[in-house]
């Protein structure tokens, strides 16, 4: 029988408690989620049949604070993988010092195959059944795979329909009119492109000298894709759900960018103004990506890409995660053992939750920031724990996952032993 997603991710905790002191109340705390929904969500489709679409939202772990977690719309969500991602999500939080604990939620479809008038209509639905669930107090949703600020915007709505006043902290990732925080839609992308540019020199590499490929070109991929390619990182291939493109020259990233959003249409181009040409290039599948031989790889699309079956024939030297759980634990152990180094989603990808965090912070504060306020304060954190990280790394030896997973285990263990643990109660 195939191992859950549940059971990799639990995996990685197990690695980390042999490298740290922690009491045996802190192990059994974190074995299992605090609370878990699923729901039923009943639609009435625009010609006038009824769909019934299964729904979840996992509360993990609450012992730093509220729960803090995306909503994710795919054909394949369900109850493994939502409280994988609620696992993460509690190590993720604590990693990068966030008053929160672990949450995700989502439901079970495609949202490509809905109009925008069923897509409101789920969006609501799926808050009103798990309104009981949520708040800003006790967990707060967010935008994640296939969902959007204007998902975000419909699901605030109905959460304050529901509580006959205005609840703009119950939700994050929401549209700037309605409470948003500047910089969340690039939050993500810039979290990751502040903690490659803080490993660089410890590293010792070039931007000019580094090639990449981005595999899942969304908001979060095309954002760093871009940002790398204007900092001067030669991107030379990026993938979307059909395919790749590879050009050993490298790609001008915002002309493809630019032709995607106003063709909808993935192509090698150069751009000048409104005129696009196609460059030379060559057409990639997204596995084929995975094995080009470039100094970075980002996996930026869904779990589960980098696997037993594929580990060996990765030739990248490094591995930024900015999906969640792009590697499993059985490539983990291959990865590590030729040498190719992982740096780990719940640092990498850390940027989306921390300006999330901003934007709860504003929205109860009733005081709102610059971009450049909301920049620095990102800038500052993923810095800051990135180089934490690698410092634990480096002195304890373990690789770069088991390192940030050592560094939010141990605020965790310290929220735990705050209530007393067993050597607390028995002395």
């Amino acid at each position: 029988m195939s191992e859950s997603l549940f059971e990799q991710a639990s995996q990685r905790l197990a690695d980390a408690i042999a490298h740290v002191d922690v009491s045996a109340d802190v192990i059994e705390r974190l074995k299992s989620p605090k609370a878990s929904l699923q729901v039923s969500i009943p639609v009435r489709m625009d010609d006038g049949t009824l769909k019934v679409f299964q729904g979840y939202r996992v509360r993990y772990n609450d012992l730093r604070g509220p729960t803090k977690g995306g909503i994710r719309f795919h054909p394949n969500v369900n109850m493994d993988e939502v409280t994988s991602l609620a696992f993460w999500m509690t190590f993720k939080c604590a990693a990068v010092n966030l008053p929160f604990g672990g949450a995700k939620g989502g439901v079970a479809v495609d949202p490509k195959q809905l109009s925008k008038f069923e897509l409101e209509r789920l969006s609501r639905g799926y808050i009103n059944a798990i309104a009981d669930f949520m708040g800003a107090d006790v967990d707060i949703p967010a935008p994640d795979v296939q969902t959007n600020q204007t998902i975000m915007g419909w699901m605030v709505d109905e959460y304050s329909n529901i509580q006959r006043r205005l609840c703009p902290a119950a939700i994050t990732g929401k549209p700037i009119a309605m409470g948003g925080s500047l910089g969340r839609e690039t939050a993500t992308g810039l979290g990751a492109f502040f903690a490659i540019e803080t490993l660089m020199p410890l590293l010792g590499m070039h931007r000019e000298q580094t090639t990449v490929a981005v595999q899942g070109f969304g908001n979060v991929g095309s954002a760093i894709a871009d940002l790398l390619s204007k900092a001067g990182y030669r991107v030379v291939a990026v993938s979307d759900s059909k395919g790749g493109i590879y050009a050993l020259q490298g790609l001008d990233v915002p002309s493809i960018i630019q032709y995607k959003n106003s063709t909808r249409t993935f192509q090698a181009v150069y751009c000048q103004d409104t005129l696009c040409n196609i460059v030379d290039h060559q057409r990639i599948t997204n596995e084929e990506l995975l094995k080009l031989d470039v100094d970075f790889l980002i996996p930026a699309a869904l779990e589960n890409q980098i696997t037993e079956s594929n580990a060996y024939d990765i030739r990248a030297k490094y591995i930024f995660e900015i999906a969640n759980g792009p590697v499993t634990p059985a490539a983990d152990a291959i990865l590590e053992k030729r040498g190719i180094v992982v740096v780990p989603d719940i640092l990498v990808n850390a940027g989306g939750v921390t300006v999330s965090y901003f934007e709860w912070v504003q929205n109860r504060s009733g005081l709102y920031w610059t971009l450049e306020e909301v920049n620095d304060r990102l800038k500052h954190s993923m810095i800051a724990e990135t180089l934490s990280i690698w410092k634990i790394a480096d002195r304890k030896q373990t690789s770069m996952r088991t390192a940030a997973y050592i560094h939010a285990l141990t605020r965790l263990s310290e929220a735990i032993e705050a209530k007393g643990t067993r050597a607390y109660f028995v002395q």
